[in-house]
């Protein structure tokens, strides 16, 4: 490989981790109490986060079931 190959190799690296930078930047602000999180904590707080959505997605189908039920 090349000098210029590894240069290209090098440049798509940056790039990607930019990207990679920019996503974790953007799920740090989406995710309540994960600003300045490591990657890893980050991901763990993601998924607690999406289980509470759903959780309280499940209680309120209940709860509109529940209240719209006709006998």
């Amino acid at each position: 490989m090349g000098c210029k190959d590894m240069c290209k190799v090098k440049w798509r690296r940056r790039q990607e981790a930019g990207v990679v930078q920019r996503k974790v930047k953007k799920l740090q602000r989406l995710i309540p109490g994960a600003t300045g999180l490591k990657a890893d904590r980050l991901f763990l707080r993601t998924a607690q986060h999406i289980l509470h959505l759903r959780l309280q997605l499940n209680l309120l189908q209940a709860l509109s079931n529940t209240l719209n039920f006709k006998p």
